[in-house]
């Protein structure tokens, strides 16, 4: 695990896979993330202002780096249409070291 925590997989919802493009590409073109997987529509179910609430969302799930995190937040929160949009990171505890190698070369 000689990786571990050196890279992170965010985690972001919107309601319109345009905007889950948007995201991913504005991340790639700062190369911010070498990668923006693109998964939808989904069904989010949670409370909001004290009512439940159910929709289709689009999740993006972003490779990065965990020392870009708070570049990669702000980034989101510039062009995410949502009052509070759900970001949150995970590590990557292991992977295998060529896509870690290509990673590397795609990311700041």
């Amino acid at each position: 695990m000689g990786n571990k925590f050196k890279y992170i997989q965010v985690f972001t919802a919107v309601a319109k896979e345009n905007d889950a493009k948007r995201i991913a590409k504005v991340l790639l073109n700062k190369k911010l993330s070498a990668c923006t997987q693109i998964v939808g529509p989904i069904t989010s179910v949670y409370r909001w202002k004290g009512k439940l609430e159910k929709s289709k969302e689009w999740l993006c799930i972003i490779k990065t780096k965990m020392m870009l995190y708070k570049s990669v937040e702000k980034v989101i929160k510039n062009i995410h249409p949502y009052e509070l949009p759900e970001i949150v990171a995970m590590p990557i505890i292991d992977g295998s070291r060529e896509y870690f190698a290509w990673m590397g070369k795609e990311i700041i």
